[in-house]
């Protein structure tokens, strides 16, 4: 019976896959050391440089980079290959805090972004807002991949597994795995979807180039079908790419399930060889993602939006006489999957530990460790279902939920990167400066008023607001001291 693009063998092989994670999640049960939030949240701080970095990787390189970004880069022409500094300049936001962060994190066992948020400045309520944006940010981060896994699964099969049956049976086997061994089995997957990702970008790549031409030998036909595409960009769009570039690298590098891995390193020198490994990911993952799909735009031009994020299969799709193609193609979904996975059961893992230990902890101090660990199990399945349910019944686009995570995560960036540096910073500056950048960030994003005033994002004004507000706050507050 055929299956759309994965053919028999192939959905065979997507199944025996997934449900092999299942028996990794065991394995994380098995290695695990103790009944304790530290333990399952952090895979017991021991993360070595292979399983760190990969597990990083994984994390940060979701659907959208096989999805998305081949997408725009079809529909925006040659300049979007400065996308790929986009990735670079996450790394740079990590080295801004994780060093110190890290030591801090040692020195008083953090295991969420709220623990840290909490003994720096010592707040209740700002401890509680950051991590309920971090919540409502990671939560959208799951409807995303949640959406794209079932639009890819009902499409690579031909409609035999259904947009919502192919999202039951992933949320499943990830709230399982997960269960089972907390961030050990994350780690692992991430590590088995890290490679599969990295692997399949690369086979793509050189399949592609060697089959359709390089960019090169492709711009005369390019300039025939699409003469658009080599157009200087006007100041708009200059603009535009600042903007998403501000966003994203105060957006991504504060993503509470990174922060979760960065403590969960072994050591301050394996952390700082994670970042070094991860600062040229973005040319090996990245790059060759965009090429692919200027150069599909020579020979596919007139895909529409839902097209557009397509182009890599469709290419693909139209080379399946090849021998052997067939196996690249059920890489390429392998890898897509993997992709998705990574960020789906990070998301869901970052969100489960900012309940149980920045919520229901707080209120309930006198719960021991087993209890902790048991109630954070219990809110990944009662999460999942409720994504599940919002994943299948909401009628959204992808992009915009992705813009509504990065905007707000954007907000609590000075309370984390300035925290660790300047320790006279009080936590009445940062409140003031977050519900500033935050007010004006969701009066864009939730009303009628456009979500890109004067070119840029709302969430990076409100982001300099928050930045201004905190400025001035501090200076007046330090004047009245001197007083």
């Amino acid at each position: 019976m055929d299956k759309g693009l994965l053919g028999s063998e192939g959905t065979l092989f997507i199944l025996v896959y997934l449900f092999s994670l299942i028996g990794v999640g065991v394995v994380g049960l098995l290695k695990s050391k103790e009944k304790s939030m530290s333990d399952f949240y952090l895979g017991g701080s021991g993360f070595g440089v292979g399983i760190l970095f990969l597990t990083m990787y994984a994390t940060q390189y979701s659907g959208n980079s096989l999805i998305g970004f081949a997408g725009s880069a079809y529909r925006n022409g040659w300049f979007f290959l400065v996308s790929f500094t986009f990735m670079i300049a996450i790394v740079g936001g990590y080295m801004l805090y994780a060093p110190k962060l890290y030591r801090l994190s040692v020195q008083h066992r953090f295991i969420t972004i709220g623990d840290y948020i909490r003994h720096r400045y010592e707040d209740k309520f700002l401890t509680y807002l950051i991590v309920g944006i971090g919540i409502l940010a990671l939560s959208n981060y799951m409807l995303t991949n949640l959406k794209a896994i079932g639009y890819i699964l009902n499409y690579v099969t031909g409609g035999y597994i259904g947009f919502t049956e192919g999202i039951i049976a992933m949320a499943i086997i990830m709230v399982v795995y997960e269960s089972l061994g907390g961030m050990r089995s994350v780690a692992w997957t991430d590590a088995i979807q890290g490679v599969l990702l990295l692997a399949g970008v690369l086979i793509i790549f050189v399949v592609i180039w060697l089959h359709y031409g390089s960019l090169s030998s492709n711009e005369a036909l390019l300039l025939q079908v699409k003469s658009d595409f080599f157009r200087l960009p006007l100041l708009e769009d200059k603009i535009r790419w600042i903007s998403i570039l501000i966003m994203i690298f105060f957006g991504i590098s504060v993503y509470p399930q990174a922060i979760q891995r960065i403590y969960a390193a072994k050591d301050s020198r394996t952390l700082k060889r994670s970042f070094q490994l991860m600062i040229i990911m973005p040319l090996l993952t990245t790059l060759p993602l965009i090429i692919i799909a200027i150069i599909g735009a020579a020979h596919f031009p007139e895909l529409n939006k839902q097209g557009s994020e397509q182009i890599i299969l469709l290419m693909l799709s139209k080379l399946s006489s090849i021998e052997g193609m067939r196996y690249i193609i059920i890489l390429f979904i392998a890898a897509a999957i993997a992709a998705i996975m990574s960020t789906v059961d990070s998301a869901m893992l970052a969100i489960a530990s900012l309940f149980t230990q920045d919520i229901y902890h707080q209120h309930k101090p006198q719960a021991s460790q087993k209890e902790l660990t048991y109630v954070g199990k219990s809110f990944s399945w009662l999460l999942m279902a409720v994504m599940v349910y919002l994943a299948i019944t909401l009628p959204s686009t992808i992009w915009w939920l992705i813009q509504i995570k990065l905007e707000l995560l954007c907000q609590i960036a000075p309370a984390v990167m300035l925290g660790v540096h300047f320790k006279q910073i009080k936590s009445s500056s940062i409140l003031y400066g977050l519900l500033f950048g935050l007010g004006f960030t969701l009066l864009f994003l939730l009303s009628s008023l456009p979500n890109k005033p004067l070119g840029f994002h709302a969430g990076v004004i409100g982001l300099s607001l928050n930045a201004l507000v905190i400025y001035l706050h501090h200076g007046l507050s330090s004047k009245k001291v001197l007083q």
